[in-house]
């Protein structure tokens, strides 16, 4: 990194833009997150097994393509153009939603979101890490913050134009919500297009096998984090739940706020913390954060307890979403970050289709209560298998 770089609260002025970017695309994204579960399930009648399936392939999606952007970012030492690629891609999907008739159109266009993710996520941090001169977890804090932050604004938003368009049948109104998300997401493609700087790391040979993949720590690591992404249900497992508890969309969507700003402002001090103690150990911190987060949400009655569940389940995202891309663009040799990060990536949106697939199998079959207890346990485990690695 260029030491005469601008610099913005002490981070570089390119992760500082890139976490604005971030911040505009996930409005854009969280604006329809609250109303997504129930525009499933009311407008487009899938059931709950279906919906939790379909909620669980689209995590999954994109995470096929993060391993081979990585790695393509690294070959062609180019990192801009798929992180624009990737968030046009998103922007396109969004508010194609607006016009959707069916469970097959919501699918292809999700799908196409998650494609625009999975573009873009690994060449995106790969750049993050290139631009951090070394405070990877600072970095990764800052832009995770501001991803989050964006997150608590989008349903925020939501619930505004909620209450300003109540007038309107329900799919009116969501559709209408589908359209208007798409605007910051445009947003973000001017800045990343006008002003973020591509810096591309040397690949001073031509790749043809990783040897940072090749690192027992690094492989037994990757599992711990497979078995503990098969506690990472969907966020629309945790609306479900409030709504089991009789809370309506529009309280829904304050609860899943509530979550995001616990992550957000949580994300960056942790991201710092990082930086200074060990990365593994914060991880498995991370993992029991989940396992109390899913017992709070299987036994939630009340309001409290409910309210305890959102505040653990964003505390663990801070730490899970944050550490570990810290920690595996530590682990990546010289220009192997893309593809690192993107293994990484991989990893937790193989698994994380099952989860959702588990979860969405055990509320069927019995209730929302036996789908946390399993997610809570697999949380528990791979904290336990994290202390032999």
């Amino acid at each position: 990194m260029d030491e005469n770089e601008k610099r913005v609260f002490g981070i570089s002025w390119n992760v500082f833009l890139l976490g604005i970017v971030s911040f505009l695309n996930d409005m854009s994204s969280e604006m329809i997150a609250p109303i997504v579960p129930a525009y499933l399930t009311e407008v487009l009648k899938v059931g709950k097994l279906a919906g939790g399936s379909i909620m669980g392939l689209i995590e999954s999606a994109s995470s096929l393509f993060k391993v081979v952007f990585g790695y393509f970012s690294d070959r062609f030492r180019k990192r801009k153009a798929f992180v624009f690629t990737g968030y046009a891609l998103s922007t396109l999907s969004k508010g194609l939603l607006a016009f959707s008739r069916g469970w097959l159109d919501f699918l292809a266009l999700r799908l196409l979101d998650r494609t625009g993710k999975g573009i873009r996520t690994a060449p995106r941090d790969a750049l993050i890490a290139e631009s951090s001169n070394g405070k990877t977890g600072k970095s990764f804090g800052f832009h995770r913050m501001m991803d989050t932050l964006g997150a608590v604004a989008g349903p925020l938003v939501a619930v505004l134009l909620i209450g300003l368009l109540s007038y309107l049948p329900k799919e009116t109104l969501y559709r209408r919500i589908f359209l208007l998300s798409a605007v910051p997401g445009l947003l973000s493609l001017l800045i990343i297009a006008l002003f973020v700087r591509d810096r591309g790391g040397e690949v001073k040979r031509k790749i043809t096998a990783i040897s940072s993949l090749r690192s027992r720590s690094l492989q037994l690591f990757l599992a711990v984090v497979a078995i503990g992404t098969l506690g990472r249900y969907s966020y629309a497992f945790t609306l479900w739940k409030a709504e089991e508890l009789g809370y309506t969309v529009l309280q829904g969507s304050a609860f899943y706020a509530l979550f995001n700003l616990i992550y957000a402002l949580s994300a960056y001090p942790i991201g710092v913390y990082s930086d200074r103690v060990s990365k593994k150990a914060l991880i498995g911190v991370g993992f029991l954060l989940s396992a109390l987060a899913s017992l709070c949400f299987a036994f939630a009655r009340d309001l409290t307890l409910l309210l305890l569940a959102f505040v653990l389940y964003g505390l663990y995202m801070a730490v899970i979403d944050t550490v570990p891309r810290a920690y595996m663009a530590e682990l990546a040799g010289e220009g192997e970050k893309g593809t690192v990060i993107g293994a990484y990536h991989t990893v937790v949106g193989v698994f994380a289709f099952p989860a959702s697939l588990i979860a969405g199998y055990l509320w069927s079959a019995y209730s929302l209560t036996y789908s946390f207890l399993f997610a809570s346990a697999m949380a528990f485990l791979a904290f336990v298998l994290l202390q032999f690695d």
